[in-house]
């Protein structure tokens, strides 16, 4: 029993927004930019005396153990406010920057050895002693006078409306503002320098959010360059992320070949010895019992078909050829309907926009967690939703059920399988399975 829903393929990629949504949301981000510029000025100049003093006592007292320990405090303190800076940076909308490894040794002198040969430590010690003082400096001053050049330029006329001395209210007191030429720019409350400084209010208020939005892409650059991961470092990442997917399709791989001789062992191989031993004996019983010779040849025939059952079974798990002649989903609802618990069918995968090998994949994940949750779930509504995303290049599957719940991954069981299929691909397996239920499975596929 199956219920299909089908939904729409993916919409092409929406036009970039126009210049004031854009503007807006430059807007919505000024405050977060603002607060961050604050925050780190602030701690530059809060921490920077202790910096200084920290690594100027140690270098004084090299001689001695206690100078050796200063120093590696100040690299440990500069290593903090390294990453503090970082968190800051990023919260106000920038990029993520990759975190450098601070690895350490067991044992004192191994462990010494390591803080002082790591260059992470004496490249933060270096940006917080000098760089981002200095442009801290720099950026809280200039977003400080920007702030207040804005907000002062703006109210400077409602301001001098409401402070004007002399007799009368509002505009009626213009003679005491102290015209001072022809357009009272000379004087400190002329109309015309009141003017002008609205003018230069209102035209820094347009220009604050790209300010504060520059500043704090200068602070990202200095903290790219001094406090980020070294490329080589990136590189190994992926290659220890390379080894592990290849190691991880290497046991899936061997996994779903052990199950498949178990498989055929404990399945078609059995019913196929039963038949050459029906056949043997039958042809020795042809002559003297003639019945007792046919019915072992029936049941051969019965041994025959359901051999041949299995075989076709066994090769739904490798790729159906439904799934070669019309796709993911439609592979899924024939494996639906030969399920003994309902199963809902939603999503909608455009034709050609999968790989082979991602679509077969896909389907593999799909259907070795449907048997699962048949098998062990004791669920009575099973849901398949299928996602394609062609712009990220990545496909998601979501099998949930209403079962018990508590599936865990066990070492040489189905969702370790899965877990290492997915993980062998490049992608991510995520298990959400409380105690009572529901159970819901999602893999995300890209390619």
């Amino acid at each position: 029993m199956t219920a299909t829903t089908m939904t729409a393929p993916p919409p092409a990629p929406v036009a970039r927004p126009g210049f004031w949504r854009h503007y807006g949301s430059l807007w919505a981000a000024a405050p977060k930019a603002f607060a961050a510029i604050i925050a780190l000025g602030a701690i530059a100049s809060a921490t920077v005396g202790l910096l200084w003093g920290l690594f100027a006592a140690g270098v004084g007292l090299a001689v001695l153990v206690i100078g050796v320990f200063l120093v590696v405090a100040a690299l440990y303190v500069a290593r903090w406010i390294g990453f503090v800076d970082l968190a800051i940076i990023e919260w106000s909308g920038r990029p993520r920057i990759p975190r450098p490894a601070f690895r350490q040794r067991e044992g004192f002198f191994p462990w010494l050895g390591s803080v002082f040969g790591n260059p992470h430590y004496w490249l933060h010690l270096v940006y917080c002693l000098l760089p981002q003082v200095i442009l801290a400096a720099v950026t809280f001053g200039v977003a400080v006078a920007a702030v207040g050049t804005a907000v002062g330029g703006i109210l400077w006329v409602p301001w001098m409306w409401a402070a004007t001395p002399g007799p009368g209210a509002g505009f009626v007191g213009w003679g005491d503002w102290g015209l001072g030429g022809p357009w009272g720019i000379g004087a400190p409350w002329g109309i015309g320098g009141g003017i002008l400084r609205t003018v230069v209010g209102l035209a820094v208020a347009f220009c604050l959010p790209w300010i504060l939005r520059g500043l704090t892409w200068a602070h990202w650059g200095l903290a790219r360059l001094m406090l980020g991961a070294f490329r080589a470092e990136a590189l190994e990442q992926e290659l220890v992320g390379a080894q592990a997917s290849r190691a991880a399709a290497v046991a899936a791989e061997d996994t779903a070949i052990r199950r498949i001789e178990r498989d055929i062992h404990d399945g078609p191989q059995q019913r196929l010895i039963r038949l050459q031993m029906d056949l043997a004996s039958a042809d020795r019983r042809m002559a003297e019992s003639p019945e007792e010779a046919r019915g072992l040849i029936a049941s051969a025939t019965e041994q025959a078909r359901e051999a041949l059952d299995e075989l076709r079974a066994l090769s739904r798990g490798f790729a159906p050829p439904i799934l070669l002649d019309r796709g993911l989903i439609a592979a899924l609802e024939s494996a639906a309907t030969r399920s003994a618990v309902p199963v809902e069918i939603t999503g909608a995968v455009p034709a050609g926009l999968l790989p082979p090998e991602i679509e077969r994949n896909a389907y593999f994940i799909a259907s070795e967690a449907l048997t699962n949750a048949v098998k062990h779930a004791r669920a009575s509504r099973i849901g398949i939703a299928v996602a394609a995303d062609a712009i990220g290049r990545a496909v998601t599957i979501t099998v949930s059920d209403d079962g018990a719940g508590g599936a865990v991954v066990v070492p040489d069981h189905g969702l370790a399988g899965l877990q290492d299929r997915v993980h062998g691909l490049g992608g991510t397996l995520a298990i959400d399975s409380p105690a009572g239920g529901p159970t819901v499975l999602t893999a995300r596929l890209p390619w």
